[in-house]
């Protein structure tokens, strides 16, 4: 899932400026260049067990750390014991506002999660967070002192844009695996689809996008949907397979689909912070249509045109910026993206910040 790899391609980053070690769950079966503890219970609740503590400063002690970073603010009545108790600089990376995430998709205890966030960034001495809309909100919100806050945002490993030999390689083998026509051009959403943000969004292109696409475009085209735990009822989008849908669910490769595609799809309208596949699609140099809510955290200035945005729920619009895109190359320079994107310049600026 995204925030997964976002943690491990970060780590991987910012283990080039820090010595960086990990504890993480006991089921865990990393493979890097960092050490890695998996003494962290499986199940839930070690979230709050005492015994955490405990490991976690016993093995601090030993290692001799400085700094320890909690990813997500889970953790927040151990961030108060360890404020309390231990020299240790705190630092907490927010995902997103969880509590609003929460809220937007109809958690009824999405304020409870609001009080144990607020206490969470509130005693940490440094908070990440991956848009400035999430900073802002949290100083506002939370009253926290913004001197102690950063935006760190979700990256890509891409410092280029992918040769033109790679995209029509990935093109081939997707042309040849779903019986595409070379004149079609291939649009691309993909996601966990049991999230709901992430299924309503998919609806909102089976029902409401591509309807609008099929009445008033004449380029040949062709969406593919890529993501695990499409619910049954669905049928494998079976029904939608004469409206130009192809249905790929889980892929090995998904850097073979974002090379490919020359579109990608964004249209989702609720939960929070950064989207991480719209930064890899624009990490890979794609196309990109969005809602206003899909783009958090992505200023379409620095995509150097490959970003269109449109209101969310505006359907017509959206249709129309797929289809204003379906006959346009973009210029071959992806430079100010890079600046702002990429996994070394963001484990710099969090280790700058410290």
């Amino acid at each position: 899932m995204g925030g997964q790899k976002g943690i491990a391609l970060f780590y991987k980053s910012l283990a080039t400026k820090v010595l960086l070690q990990v504890l993480t769950t006991q089921k865990n079966e990393p493979i890097e260049t960092y050490l890695v503890h998996t003494i962290l219970p499986n199940y839930f609740s070690r979230y709050i067990h005492p015994r955490v503590y405990f490991l976690i400063t016993s093995l601090a002690k030993k290692q001799g750390a400085t700094h320890l970073l909690f990813e997500h603010p889970y953790f927040a009545w151990l961030i108060v014991m360890l404020r309390w108790f231990t020299s240790y600089k705190i630092i907490v990376h927010s995902h997103n506002i969880e509590s609003e995430r929460f809220k937007s998709i109809g958690k009824w205890w999405w304020k409870i999660l609001w009080y144990y966030e607020k206490m969470a960034y509130r005693m940490a001495h440094h908070v990440w967070f991956k848009t400035e809309e999430d900073r802002h909100y949290a100083v506002g919100n939370f009253n926290i002192n913004p001197n102690c806050t950063q935006v760190i945002p979700y990256g890509v490993e891409l410092t280029q844009l992918p040769s033109s030999t790679e995209i029509q390689n990935a093109k081939a083998v997707l042309q040849a695996k779903y019986h595409i026509d070379k004149e079609e051009r291939i649009l691309l959403f993909n996601g966990t689809l049991n999230y709901k943000p992430n299924l309503d969004a998919l609806l909102h292109i089976l029902n409401k996008i591509n309807p609008i696409l099929k009445s008033t475009v004449s380029q040949k085209y062709r969406i593919i949907v890529c993501g695990k735990n499409l619910p049954a009822t669905y049928n494998e989008l079976k029904d939608y397979i004469d409206d130009g849908i192809i249905y790929a669910g889980f892929v090995e490769d998904i850097d073979l689909y974002f090379k490919a595609c020359d579109i990608f799809l964004n249209p989702l309208l609720d939960g929070g912070g950064i989207k991480t596949k719209l930064v890899e699609a624009l990490g890979f140099g794609k196309v990109c249509v969005s809602t206003i809510n899909g783009a958090i955290g992505v200023q379409s200035s620095c995509t150097q045109g490959r970003l269109s945005i449109v209101n969310d729920g505006d359907w017509e619009s959206f249709a129309h910026a797929v289809a204003s895109h379906l006959n346009v190359e973009v210029q071959n320079d992806n430079s100010k993206f890079y600046n702002e994107f990429s996994w070394e310049n963001i484990a710099t600026k969090a280790f700058h910040s410290l």
